[in-house]
């Protein structure tokens, strides 16, 4: 697919695949590559949510990234740390050839330029100021993800992140605990307060049993539904 040229909030962009997605709503999800299996779990199951009405600007690495593109394909952004012709990282080639055809891809960058440090932090910047708020799903104190956060000041947009255990994930604890940022306690209300219906497709487990009694567990080993953090999702 051939790559274009835009203008978009002052910056230079190329770009592949649908270009209007940045006329909609957008929200930013960012967060560490080595994130843990709840917090991808978590971050697919809200990007897939806020996807009904939002589209879910990411920086297509792996772990959260890859949870947030995942959940709200086709409504995502990957923001690339490389020109377009250079699939970053190279573990997610499946999933960003895909964004180049459907969603959304773009980049500062025209052609040859491979990923630097200093890219990773630029790609942040655009990620964030191109949307409405921010998520920093999974974060250590000291990570590029907590440099969103940065950025997230400077451009004055709020931010949000998913409560976690003791010693895990100190970067949003930070936050959280100096009220900086905003924590995600409940998907549903956080969705309902962003102006997205509560999906008929999630029922407590509490409701679910009553409703299917055991035959609850038999749908689950069929693949019709997902049992995680004590609700069932219906496929």
């Amino acid at each position: 697919m051939k790559t274009n040229k835009i203008k978009y909030l002052g910056f230079d962009l190329y770009y592949k695949g649908n270009l209007e997605l940045l006329n909609k709503p957008k929200i930013a999800i960012v967060g560490s590559r080595r994130a843990s299996k709840y917090s991808k779990d978590i971050t697919k199951i809200l990007a897939k949510r806020l996807s009904q009405k939002y589209v879910i600007v990411s920086g297509g690495a792996l772990g959260i990234d890859k949870a947030a593109h995942e959940g709200a394909y086709p409504n995502t952004i990957f923001v690339s740390p490389s020109s377009l012709d250079i699939i970053y990282p190279k573990s997610n080639k499946s999933l960003i050839q895909n964004i180049y055809e459907n969603p959304l891809a773009i980049s500062e960058y025209e052609m040859n330029f491979a990923p630097f440090k200093h890219t990773f932090l630029q790609r942040n910047r655009i990620i964030v100021k191109i949307s409405n708020l921010v998520i920093i799903a999974e974060a250590n104190i000291k990570s590029g993800s907590m440099r969103s956060f940065e950025w997230a000041k400077e451009y004055g947009k709020k931010v949000y992140v998913l409560p976690h255990r003791i010693n895990e994930s100190s970067g949003t604890r930070h936050l959280a605990k100096e009220n900086m940022a905003e924590v995600i306690w409940d998907i549903d209300e956080f969705c309902e307060n962003l102006g997205i219906e509560k999906n008929t497709n999630i029922l407590t487990l509490n409701e679910a049993l009553q409703k299917y009694g055991s035959t609850l567990y038999e749908m689950e080993l069929e693949g019709k539904v997902e049992i995680k953090n004590g609700k069932v999702y219906f496929n």
